[in-house]
């Protein structure tokens, strides 16, 4: 079947979002370059974390712990590098938020199952169904050809799981800790939940509402 020219034309792009780019790097230097290398490790640590948490050995939680704040850091570390040395590739993007998923899903589901009384099962749906969620909106915001900008609220979302997450495992050794890191599981749903919101909202004015008006 012949294709014309106007149906290879791009589809047109709403004022506030802009257009995906596809840069022409070299794949195999993608993977390799600094920023993309911190992103790996930090999915190659994910199992690590997992057996560690859910192995009953002597100082588990804390070597747990390390584990988990290791890779948490290179979440901070990669992102920093891309933007400092202009490192930022097609592959780092696909791979970052995969990453991130991964790690705070495995930290997440290894807590339920080391501890159900105080990180309940429910809780642990909600913050990560928001995530699939989110991925779900995005992928269908990238098929039009659009890019919605990341929220405040979604960095923030982001801190507040870590501090969770590693109070929560250090409440499993120490008990004055579980409080309080029931507290901020608590604050992270919450923050799932608002930023969730915000970025249906931001998706239905960006790809539903134009296509809605184009009718």
């Amino acid at each position: 079947m012949a294709v014309s020219q106007s149906d290879l034309a791009p589809a047109p792009v709403e004022p506030g979002t802009r257009r995906v780019e596809e840069p022409q790097e070299d794949f195999s230097y993608e993977i390799w370059n600094l920023p993309n290398s911190l992103t790996l490790l930090r999915i190659f640590l994910v199992p690590f974390l997992v057996v560690v948490l859910l192995t009953k050995f002597s100082g588990s939680e804390f070597v747990g712990l390390g584990i988990f704040l290791v890779a948490a850091i290179t979440d901070f570390l990669d992102g920093y590098f891309a933007r400092r040395f202009n490192k930022m590739t097609r592959l780092g993007a696909l791979l970052d938020p995969i990453a991130d998923k991964l790690l705070m899903s495995a930290a997440f589901i290894s807590l339920v199952e080391l501890d159900p009384k105080h990180v309940p099962a429910w809780m642990i749906v909600i913050i990560i169904g928001r995530e699939f969620a989110v991925s779900g909106l995005r992928s269908i915001a990238s098929q039009q050809g659009v890019t919605i900008a990341a929220s405040p609220l979604g960095k923030t979302k982001m801190i507040s799981q870590v501090v969770a997450i590693s109070l929560l495992i250090v409440g499993h050794q120490l008990g004055e800790f579980r409080f309080v890191g029931k507290l901020a599981l608590w604050v992270v749903m919450l923050f799932a939940l608002v930023s969730g919101v915000d970025y249906f909202v931001k998706f239905s004015r960006a790809v539903l509402r134009p296509q809605s008006n184009s009718r």
